[in-house]
This record gives structure tokens, C-alpha cells and sequence, in this order.
């Protein structure tokens, strides 16, 4: 199978070109992605823990998925796929705001990233992907903060810079 490509992006999130998404992580280069987060009427966050074989971040507790948009894919149209594929379900999603990040990884990958937050609602327990994610969990977004001070190891750190950086983003309340 033919590896992934990514959207190399410029500071203002235009398109310069394609690079296989490996090659842009071992380069650090600028590309596009995404954060989906779907919340319960309940306002629990869906959080799910990265698969164990996972390149980066294995095991680790992040939002809901997140993944890269394909070349003409829209960014809504990316959540709602990398949500069926790693979720097995699909909802609505609404963006809310985006932002750049540039985080090294132990294994010499670094992802650099502008990040497109989007969040959605959903009842029912997900269908996971064991390729993709290891488990799942509702929690309130106090919980996710609380567990963050103290646990901040168990966590990914595109998500940890969204809960601190962009929380009002993430947090609305139906």
C-alpha cells in the first residue's frame, strides 16, 4: 500500500505541496491536520487511548481522533472520515479554530503541524478500530484538566497544548 501523503501548508495554511506523511515527520515540515472532539449531552469529552503500536504517542490519551486531510478533501469531510475509520461512527462536526504546533518526539519524528480543532455531538459507545485506538472513555472536560495537572505523561501533546491553549474552543456548552 502506497503511503500516506500529507498537505505541506505554509504559515497561512496554503498549499506548497504533497511529501509521504513519514518523510514530513522525519523533516519537521509544516502540514495540515486535524483534532476532532465530540462531546455527549452529558458535555463528557470521548477521549481514546492511542493503539499500542502506534510510530508516536502509543498508548497515550488524546481527543476524540485526529489525522491529516487528503489533497481536496475538506476538513470537515477529513473529521468525519477518520472518525468512522477510528470510531466506526459519524456525526456532525462544526469547526471551531486552528493554530500551529511543533512537538519532537523521542523517536526523532517531530510533528509540526496547523491543526484544525473541530467538535461534535454523539450518544453511544464508539465502535474502535484495534489498529487505530486501544480504548475509549467519557470525561468531563474538569476531569481532563485535573487529570492533566497531575498525570501530564499520559497524554498527547497536540492535546495537551489544545486543553491549554484553546479551551473555549473545545468547551461548548449545548
Amino acid at each position: 500500500m502506497k503511503e500516506e501523503q500529507v498537505i505541506l501548508v505554509d504559515q497561512n495554511d496554503e498549499q506548497i505541496g504533497l511529501m509521504p506523511k513519514m518523510e514530513a515527520h522525519e523533516k519537521a515540515l509544516l502540514h495540515r491536520a486535524f483534532s476532532v472532539f465530540v462531546f455527549n449531552e452529558k458535555n463528557e469529552l470521548m477521549l481514546q487511548q492511542r493503539a499500542a503500536h502506534k510510530y508516536h504517542s502509543p498508548l497515550l490519551w488524546t481527543n476524540t481522533c485526529c489525522s491529516h486531510q487528503r489533497e481536496g478533501e475538506s476538513n470537515i469531510d477529513a473529521g468525519k472520515r477518520r472518525l468512522q475509520e477510528e470510531m466506526g461512527f459519524v456525526t456532525d462536526l462544526k469547526e471551531t479554530t486552528s493554530f500551529i504546533y511543533k512537538a519532537p518526539f523521542d523517536n526523532g519524528l517531530t510533528e509540526h503541524e496547523y491543526d484544525h480543532i473541530m467538535v461534535g455531538h454523539y450518544e453511544g459507545n464508539p465502535k474502535i478500530n484495534p489498529d487505530e485506538v486501544e480504548a475509549w472513555k467519557w470525561m468531563s472536560l474538569d476531569a481532563v484538566r485535573a487529570d492533566i495537572e497531575v498525570q501530564p505523561e499520559l497524554y498527547t501533546a497536540w492535546f495537551k497544548i489544545i486543553f491549554e491553549k484553546f479551551y473555549q474552543h473545545i468547551n461548548i456548552k449545548k
